[in-house]
């Protein structure tokens, strides 16, 4: 049996960093910073990574591969991009090691120092906009719609597993257009597959909005977020997309002939998410019983358990059980047969809740006898004894179910961790008791987001899409306001 978590109230910090590792979906490597994905959470990885790459191609994009090392001077080219990067960049200075004149280690070559060093990987504008510049030459080659699932690396100083590390799995997205109009619908466009595969796989419910002005990703004009809020009261960004307006274009001097054969920049985009979204899943739903982990993208949907006392009843239970397999796995249910006589059923219980199964099925003598199997559900520990013959469509419903479920439970959390307030007393004293997301007026200036940054640590998480407008004023400033925004403290 696994150890018991600490509980979220007694730490939430180390019950995630607990459940992380012993659910066994990651965990820290030798290098600094950096973590090991395990099978298990690698699986959920590829299932996430599965559904978004068939969202993307029904969209038009298509997959490619670009390099890992950009040169330095690439960087330096589009000046709020360096500037937004430069401090979490690796850099490659030399290609060789030697022999230490002791013989006792190795050191790098001084010989090798490269002409120009390589940054390793933080995004790929860079290098893909200056191939770009050798793909684009007419409006005939527009729109150009191209993804890539890739590592990057920025030098984090602080990391936590999933939510901040040096080196991390994510796809990022770049697409070049004729107009102005196409790219901003692009990048609205990729925003909303991000909610839609947030709220409809992940079950977790986002706010859609823009970034303020110090939020926006480097060298974008605008940046469009997912935003979504933990259980501990902080919110997580778990994804963005990026109107880059013609920057990268006027940087690299892609350019191409419109329609009345004149010159024109093209207009671009990005987008991505990460493996940071495992990390959203966990904290979203989980328990202090372990995972909780939501039907559509769970490596393991259903788990089956025999009960029995000797070897006749364990042959008649793995018949049973056997037929269930083939019958889920024709509906493309996963779903493992746990027969191991090493473990007993108490160990298994708590090691598929710890590692947030969905549903568990066991199967006993004398459920057989009564043409039965018991089916229990992980969200909310409920047990119900069922027909075996009707185990297909019970099992495909309560999956849905306990998604639905899921959905609806963080929704509820998020709604009653919303709160509106009027004046700067109320923001300070909702932000350091309650947490959440504020719903408060700003006005709109840089100076004033600054301050109370520095003063709550709270930061403006979302401007909503088709937010209301109402008069107001600056919690912090006093001048007048149009529309009321989100802040929270954030992860």
């Amino acid at each position: 049996m696994s150890e018991q978590l600490i509980t979220k109230e007694e730490n939430y910090s180390q019950w995630y960093n607990d459940l992380v590792i012993k659910s066994g979906l990651a965990e820290n490597s030798a290098v600094r910073g950096c973590m090991v994905i395990k099978p298990y959470g690698y699986t959920l990885w590829e299932n996430m990574r599965d559904v978004l790459d068939r969202m993307f191609k029904k969209s038009g994009h298509v997959n490619a591969y670009f390099p890992l090392f950009i040169p330095k001077s690439y960087l330096s080219q589009e000046a709020s991009h360096v500037e937004g990067f430069a401090k979490e960049c690796a850099v490659v200075t030399h290609y060789r090691l030697k022999q230490s004149d002791d013989n006792k280690g190795v050191v790098v070559d001084p010989d090798s120092k490269l002409e120009e060093e390589l940054i390793i990987r933080p995004t790929s504008e860079t290098i893909i906009w200056s191939t770009y510049k050798n793909w684009i030459q007419s409006y005939r080659d527009l729109p150009l719609l191209i993804n890539q699932w890739a590592n990057v690396v920025r030098w984090e100083m602080r990391t936590r597993l999933f939510l901040r590390t040096a080196e991390f799995l994510w796809q990022e997205g770049h697409t070049a257009h004729q107009s102005e109009a196409e790219a901003i619908e692009e990048a609205e466009k990729m925003i909303h597959i991000y909610a839609d595969f947030a709220e409809n796989y992940m079950a977790v419910p986002v706010v859609i909005g823009t970034k303020s002005l110090s939020e926006r990703f480097a060298g974008a004009v605008d940046t469009y977020c997912i935003e979504a809020l933990m259980q501990d009261g902080k919110a997580l960004q778990a994804g963005t997309s990026h109107f880059l307006g013609q920057n990268f274009a006027k940087a690299f001097d892609v350019q191409f002939l419109n329609k009345e054969n004149k010159l024109e920049y093209v207009w671009a985009t990005s987008w991505g998410v990460s493996t940071r979204l495992i990390g959203a899943l966990v904290m979203a739903h989980s328990d202090n019983k372990g995972l909780i982990l939501p039907p559509k993208i769970a490596p393991l949907q259903v788990v089956i358990i025999p009960i029995y006392r000797n070897e006749e009843q364990l042959s008649q239970v793995n018949k049973v059980a056997e037929n269930i397999v083939e019958a889920l796995q024709a509906h493309n249910i996963s779903v493992k047969y746990d027969n191991r006589d090493e473990y007993r059923s108490g160990w298994k219980f708590n090691e598929y809740e710890l590692q947030g199964v969905p549903i568990r099925i066991t199967i006993g003598p004398r459920d057989l006898e009564n043409n039965k199997v018991e089916l229990f559900r992980r969200d909310t520990f409920e047990k119900t004894l069922i027909d075996k013959d009707n185990i297909i469509d019970k099992v495909k419903s309560l999956l849905e179910d306990i998604h639905n479920n899921l959905f609806n439970r963080a929704l509820k959390f998020r709604e009653d961790n919303t709160t509106k307030v009027d004046t700067w007393d109320e923001f300070v004293d909702v932000i350091e008791n309650k947490g959440g997301f504020v719903s408060a007026h700003w006005d709109k200036t840089a100076e004033t987001e600054a301050i109370i940054k520095e003063k709550t640590k709270a930061t403006i998480r979302c401007i909503p899409f088709n937010n209301p407008q109402e008069d107001g004023v600056c919690i912090y400033s006093g001048k007048p306001s149009n529309e009321r925004v989100l802040f929270a403290k954030a992860y």
